[in-house]
C-alpha cells in the first residue's frame, strides 16, 4: 500500500470523467490495532516533508465525538440511549450531523481540513458503527468534489461491489471505489 500511494499516478485523477481516486484498504478486523499503528507510522514519516504530498488522516469516530462534545451532547446521548435505545441515538446523531444531506458536517470537516496536494486517509470506520455507515461518507465525499485521493481503511471485506463490515454486517452496495491492495 505504501508503495502504491507514493506513485505520482496515484494522486492523478482517473477515468473518463477525470474523477478523483477513491480507494478501500480492507483488512481483517482482528488486525485493527496493527493497521492503526501503521497509519500512525506513515503519518509520522510523512510529516518529515520528504514526500510530494501530505497525509491528511481523519478518524471518523473522533470527528463524531468532537462534534457531540462541542454541543454538550455526550451525556444527553447516554441518557437518551437508556430511555429510547441505540437506534434512536443513531438517528438523532445522524440528523444533527446532517449525514444524509449535502451539507454533511463530517464531509465539511474533511473538506475544510484537507491541505493542497494531500492524500486523505479515513479511519475509525469500525469505531463509528452504528453511528455512521461508511458508504454514506464515501457517497457524500464523492458529491463534494474533494480534489484528493481518498483511502478508506475498512475492517472487513470490500469486493468492489459491497462493503461487509467486520466480515459480518453488509453495508450498502458501493461501486465507485477501487480495492487498494488485492
Amino acid at each position: 500500500m505504501e508503495a502504491a500511494i507514493r506513485k505520482p499516478s496515484f494522486r492523478q485523477s482517473s477515468g473518463k470523467a477525470n474523477e478523483v481516486n477513491y480507494w478501500i484498504f480492507d483488512y481483517p478486523p482482528e488486525k485493527e490495532l496493527e493497521v492503526r499503528e501503521r497509519i500512525e507510522y506513515m503519518k509520522h514519516k510523512n510529516s518529515k516533508g520528504m514526500d510530494e504530498f501530505e497525509l491528511a488522516v481523519f478518524d471518523l469516530y473522533d470527528i463524531i465525538i468532537d462534534f457531540l462534545e462541542g454541543k454538550n451532547f455526550i451525556e444527553k446521548c447516554c441518557d437518551f440511549e437508556k430511555k429510547r435505545g441505540i437506534q434512536r441515538i443513531v438517528k438523532a446523531v445522524s440528523n444533527s450531523m446532517k449525514v444524509s444531506e449535502d451539507d454533511n458536517l463530517i464531509v465539511r470537516y474533511i473538506l475544510d481540513h484537507t491541505p493542497e496536494n494531500a492524500i486523505v486517509f479515513l479511519t475509525g470506520v469500525g469505531k463509528s458503527y452504528p453511528l455512521l455507515r461508511s458508504h454514506n461518507v464515501l457517497n457524500n465525499l464523492h458529491q463534494s468534489y474533494l480534489h484528493a485521493p481518498v483511502v478508506m481503511f475498512f475492517p472487513g471485506t470490500y469486493n468492489e461491489q459491497e462493503l461487509i463490515l467486520f466480515n459480518e454486517i453488509k453495508d450498502d452496495n458501493y461501486y465507485r471505489a477501487f480495492r487498494l491492495v488485492k
